[in-house]
């Protein structure tokens, strides 16, 4: 059997049995990129030589037993928003493009310390900001299942890594459904954890009160593996929560008898793409045959949860991109006359079209005379979302849905209108608001042959739920297959 063709787990376990070496794995993975990434452009920064230095300080920590994780030896990408120590991280942005850390984010500390094997930095959205990851600074990344769409973002280089064997598994990040759409687009599993479930600390900030580390990863079982792996209370992250339950593997149980799924009659109103809503209900019916109790119910205030988002993610981004501005790291502009102009003319040059966009319209919402009639208005409706989620999970274990509106558009198609490219987070975005779990798993295809993501959604801290869920709906649709990009 290819190497590539086994999960993170599997690969773990060929490394524990000797059946294959850690080297063996990086080299399989450098061989892939070699061969993809001119094409497809996952990745930022692909740091080849230090994943084999790795990679022989993995082994011998194996043989000696000191290594016996479940994902020991694998290679894995990083989303280019997080801390790697003495590894360029640039958040896909002309304004980060020469900082080097000298500390890693703590998730990234935890994978390291399980003894998995950085291969380098995911593109991305610049500052997280888009869903097609074609505000980068550095070029777009291209779909793995057909380069003439997207992989979705703003994990899409993650995704499409995952998607085109360029690593075993990545992290990513979701501030409105970053992770999980473009898991969907590229037909991988992704999971948004519980916010606080895993520590923010190290993850350069776009909405504070909303961005949540998570894994992008080939099954399941990957992806509960790497949560249980980064999830850890962390004192450096203020908004990090004590749990006792993250043994999330346990929760690979093949059974949903009786447990009651909810469908929001709210998500299949017009706007869906009628091939992602027959995807979606018929993966509704195999959890029902399989005995889940299905249910379809009003979920209120949809409409409302996309400008609430997107005033409150743009507040927050003004506010934590204020630190960009040339004195203390990342670019600084060459001619300059005075320390106003250095500021104004070292942001104009480092941020993309995308984050002016974004920072302006927080600067707007949060100043003197708008604060009253748009932040503390959305902040409000946010209460509001999040109280009808709680109506909704006393009465269901697991709320299903579509992930996005669509399968991957075209490149090129979005960003003409970045406010049709806000509205394809409908789905995504009230989960981020409430500071719930989510997850997205294949589901099928369109007519295009492109892939269709399943939305699972869980209460806070039920993540095994959604686990237990999507895990017995994968059994029961066997093996998606993945098909080769034109």
């Amino acid at each position: 059997m290819d190497i590539l063709d086994l999960t993170a787990v599997e690969l773990a376990a060929k490394i524990k049995e000797k059946e294959v070496s850690v080297l063996d794995a990086v080299e399989a993975v450098i061989k892939q990129i070699e061969e993809k990434e001119e094409k497809l452009h996952c990745y930022v920064t692909i740091d080849k030589e230090g994943a084999r230095k790795r990679a022989e300080e993995v082994q011998k920590a194996i043989d000696a037993g000191t290594l016996t994780g479940p994902l020991a030896g694998v290679p894995v990408a990083i989303k280019d928003n997080m801390c790697t120590k003495d590894m360029l991280t640039t958040c896909s942005s002309k304004i980060l493009g020469n900082f080097i850390p000298t500390y890693s984010a703590e998730a990234v500390i935890k994978l390291e310390e399980a003894g998995a094997v950085i291969i380098g930095k995911t593109n991305m959205d610049e500052f997280a900001m888009g869903s097609t990851t074609e505000t980068s600074a550095f070029g777009v990344t291209k779909n793995p299942w057909n380069e003439e769409h997207v992989p979705g973002g703003s994990s899409g280089g993650s995704a499409a890594a995952v998607a085109a064997d360029e690593c075993f598994f990545s992290l990513g990040s979701d501030t409105g459904g970053s992770i999980r759409q473009p898991a969907s687009f590229c037909g991988v599993v992704g999971m948004k954890p519980t916010y606080g479930t895993v520590s923010r600390y190290g993850l350069i900030a776009y909405g504070s009160s909303l961005d949540q580390i998570g894994p992008l990863a080939k099954d399941v079982t990957d992806c509960a593996t790497i949560l249980e792996v980064i999830s850890s209370y962390d004192v450096k992250d203020s908004t990090s929560v004590e749990r006792k339950d993250t043994d999330f593997t346990k929760a690979l149980v093949n059974d949903v008898t009786g447990m009651k799924i909810g469908i929001p009659k709210d998500y299949f109103k017009e706007g869906l793409d009628p091939d992602v809503k027959e995807a979606v209900l018929a993966a509704a019916n195999l959890l029902k045959e399989k005995g889940a109790i299905v249910e379809e119910f009003d979920l209120s205030l949809v409409e409302y949860a996309i400008p609430t988002y997107y005033t409150i993610a743009a507040a927050e981004a003004s506010s934590n991109l204020e630190r960009f501005d040339g004195v203390k790291y990342g670019y600084r502009t060459e001619d300059y006359e005075g320390l106003h102009h250095m500021y104004k003319k070292t942001r104009s040059e480092g941020f993309g079209e995308e984050v002016k966009r974004r920072i302006m319209l927080g600067s707007f919402v949060l100043s003197s005379g708008y604060y009253d009639a748009y932040y503390l208005k959305a902040l409000k409706v946010k209460a509001l979302i999040k109280k009808a989620f709680d109506e909704a999970f006393a009465k269901y274990d697991v709320i299903l849905g579509p992930v996005a509106p669509t399968t991957a558009p075209k490149l090129g198609s979005s960003l003409a209108e970045p406010i049709k490219m806000y509205l394809g987070d409908i789905y995504t975005i009230s989960v981020n608001l409430a500071g719930l779990p989510g997850i997205s798993v294949p589901c099928g295809l369109d007519k295009a042959g492109l892939p269709i993501g399943l939305q699972l959604i869980g209460n806070t801290f039920e993540e095994k739920k959604l686990i237990q869920t999507a895990f017995t709906y994968e059994q029961a649709r066997g093996k998606f297959e993945k098909k080769e990009g034109k």
